[in-house]
């Protein structure tokens, strides 16, 4: 831990701290989610209530988790990728990227309720959306390192970030049963990471999706790739 960029420290700490928090409060008939989980809006009275849409909500429920393997997977990524990101774009982009791709989720959410579940009770937690915009991040970034699917099978990260999309979307709209996932959520945390970065590369003239980014690209962005494999922990991997 003494080694981790701050940012991505302390979003391990805050996530761990309020799972549990959440966990403890349970224990006494206090559920946190009612007031700090994502509900739908279009179910709400937006009555200062327990269950009821919150205008702190898109931002608080990043920082919830259902169970222990959902803080774990999440954070797993956060550790993983987090530093490179971190690295790469210095504190502050890091923080606001990470927030933007949470809203955006939030925000994705929220219409996917409004379209096909107006009016029904729906809440979402975690912090999946962020995730998945750090991963569509790395995927972009650097298209040709390796990550390994399920810590076997070698891909390159775009392939890996197109493959994860797929899924997402296919998922999103097989209504599998018993599947609580909000697959839209985590498409949006991509959508809104993707255009941010492409405002951040001055409106994305001549960007392409994915593929070899030019240094006047990386300028742009705010990052200066010579000390990259310097203090990559992918490197360590290898």
């Amino acid at each position: 831990m003494r080694n981790l960029p701050v940012v991505t420290k302390n979003l391990l700490l805050a996530n761990v701290i309020v799972w549990l928090l959440d966990s403890l409060l349970e224990r006494y008939g206090i559920h946190l989610v009612e007031w700090f989980g994502l509900m739908n809006w279009s179910y709400s009275s937006f009555a200062l209530v327990p269950g009821s849409f919150h205008i702190w909500q898109p931002f608080t429920y990043m920082f919830m988790h259902a169970g222990f393997d959902h803080l774990f997977c999440n954070m797993f990524a956060v550790l993983i990728f987090g530093p490179i990101l971190e690295r790469t774009w210095g504190e502050r982009k890091f923080l606001l990227y990470y927030i933007v791709c949470g809203l955006g989720a939030a925000l994705t959410q929220e219409i996917v309720w409004s379209l096909f579940m107006p009016g029904q009770l729906g809440v979402t937690i975690g912090a999946s959306g962020a995730v998945f915009g750090i991963l569509f991040a790395f995927g972009w970034l650097f298209p040709d390192e390796k990550i390994y699917l399920f810590f076997v099978a070698p891909m390159r990260a775009r392939m890996f970030v197109i493959l994860y999309a797929v899924i997402e979307l296919f998922a999103g709209f097989a209504h599998i049963a018993g599947d609580n996932v909000a697959h839209f959520a985590h498409l949006g945390g991509m959508l809104f990471g993707w255009l941010l970065i492409l405002w951040w590369k001055n409106g994305g003239n001549g960007i392409h999706l994915f593929g070899n980014t030019t240094k006047g690209d990386r300028d742009r962005i705010g990052k200066d790739f010579s000390g990259y494999h310097y203090h990559s922990s992918l490197d360590n991997d290898k």
